[in-house]
């Protein structure tokens, strides 16, 4: 059995109306930072309300959280302040379709996640909302000095393509 690094399994019959707030613990942050491969996540907290209907369980809100990676260009770290939007909706599994069967998603559809019996995995839905916050390409505040020190793009006349373009150009000149 795979334990999530950030759990928090609620019972549909404890959601009430007062607002949730999450926060995973420094080691769980860890854990969390090493599967998003970014260096830390120094905070991490969720502000959200949740309402029942039915079984369906809407959960809307706010994720913030103050993170580490490493710029995608120069390698170096750098901080990165993220806020996001939480809307999410727990609902039992789809019911009268073949696995083989296409299904026919609307926006709303999207955000969607099927849990089974009477508990859903509130923060394992949170650690995957901050990983899709997460730009994997973030340039920091050192990558336009990494890239020319590096020669990295921007600038033809440099690089390997500046070399086949002086062959080419070579190879013409040899021909008349």
């Amino acid at each position: 059995m795979i334990v999530p690094e950030y759990s928090l399994m609620l019972d549909l019959r404890q959601v009430n109306d007062l607002p949730v707030v999450l926060e995973p613990n420094e080691d769980e942050r860890r854990r969390l930072a090493g599967r998003f491969s970014i260096t830390a996540i120094n905070t991490m907290r969720a502000e959200l309300r949740l309402t029942v209907d039915g079984e369906k369980v809407e959960a809307k809100g706010k994720l913030s959280a103050k993170i580490i990676q490493m710029c995608a260009i120069s390698g170096e770290d750098f901080p990165v302040t993220i806020s996001e939007p939480v809307a999410l909706r727990f609902v039992p599994p789809l019911r009268g379709y073949q696995p083989d069967e296409e299904i026919e998603l609307n926006a709303d559809d999207c955000d969607e996640i099927e849990y089974e019996g009477t508990a859903f995995d509130l923060g394992e839905a949170l650690a995957q909302t901050l990983a899709l916050a997460i730009d994997p390409f973030a340039e920091g505040p050192n990558a336009s000095n990494a890239r020319i020190q590096h020669k990295l793009g921007g600038d033809v006349a440099t690089g390997a393509f500046a070399a086949l373009s002086a062959l080419k150009n070579t190879d013409l000149k040899n021909r008349d």
